[in-house]
């Protein structure tokens, strides 16, 4: 049994100008995504005249920022209300709640002046609190500039420049998708596809190139157990170490971490099996202070 690793993508409503007012269908659902890792914005960079634009003329700046406002204002309405209740225990001279007070000063000045984030411009004690808000407008983004299929084979059009234009101002990553040719390939096996791909003159689908971005945008990385019964690939952390590694399958492995035995990705691919790989003594013993690569092959040795 081969049990691949996973990557969930929530997918909401597209927001108008004036959600944060009531317009549209509001932003009250922007809070069944507050807790995920980054947000992608699916930004419009094709002319279709059969398509029409809500705001009228395809503007991908304009977009972005018009989303970028509105979940801003969302934030600033959740840090508002959690000003108004914290402020209650600070007649009180409750120590915490004097730490969050500070720490929601500096997200409204935030908020309120568009001035670039960065949680270096809080305490290790504000920290924290920032994080439990969970807001949207500091999460790291990625713009997926939808184009047709011509634009996708191209490589682009202005419409992109101008958002890699943009993304490189805001510390934003960009990818080129053609949703049309998304929708076509969900249709197709995997061999199919990969013909498709081939006969567009594209190297990969533009799921694919989302989730290898994903992966950088979140310093995420991937490695593999292997048995008898299955072989399976976990997600952990950049600059994780061995026992936190182990601990992604257990917690029990963690506590009782002895050893792992560790073997590359390129060295198992290089000699073709697990076991020609631990002949020619490529596999290795790795203590608590070795920080797991990408692709690597893992066998855990721990006591409980």
């Amino acid at each position: 049994m081969v049990i691949p690793t996973a990557v969930e993508f929530y997918d909401i409503a597209g927001l108008v100008k004036g959600a944060s007012k009531g317009e549209g269908l509001g932003n009250q659902f922007l809070g069944h995504i507050r807790e995920v890792d980054a947000i992608i914005q699916v930004v419009r960079c094709f002319e279709d005249e059969n398509t029409i634009h809500v705001a009228g003329k395809i503007d991908p700046v304009s977009d972005i920022e018009t989303i970028n406002l509105e979940l801003a204002m969302a934030d600033l309405s959740t840090v508002e209300k959690r000003k108004e209740k914290v402020q209650k225990n600070l007649k009180a001279r409750d120590k915490d709640a004097i730490i969050e007070d500070q720490a929601l000063d500096k997200l409204l000045e935030f908020l309120n002046t568009g001035k670039p984030f960065s949680i270096d411009l809080f305490t290790e004690e504000e920290i924290p609190f920032v994080k439990n808000l969970h807001l949207l407008s500091v999460k790291p983004v990625i713009y997926a500039a939808n184009v047709s299929e011509d634009d996708l084979v191209a490589g682009g059009n202005d419409f992109v420049k101008q958002v890699e234009e943009y993304a490189k101002t805001h510390g934003a990553e960009v990818v080129v998708i053609s949703a049309q040719i998304e929708s076509e390939l969900i249709d197709l096996g995997p061999e199919q596809a990969k013909e498709f791909l081939q006969e567009l003159g594209v190297a990969d689908s533009g799921t694919e190139r989302m989730i290898r971005k994903v992966y950088d945008l979140l310093k995420l990385r991937t490695y593999f157990t292997a048995g008898e019964i299955e072989v399976r690939a976990w997600t952990i952390n950049a600059g994780m170490k061995a026992p936190q590694a182990a601990g992604v399958i257990h917690t029990d492995m963690e506590k009782g971490f002895i050893r792992a035995e560790v073997t590359s990705y390129k060295d198992f691919t290089d000699c073709g099996s697990y076991a020609i790989a631990r002949e020619k003594g490529l596999t290795r013993l790795e203590g608590k202070e070795y920080v797991v690569q990408d692709g690597d092959i893992m066998h855990f040795r721990f006591a409980v």
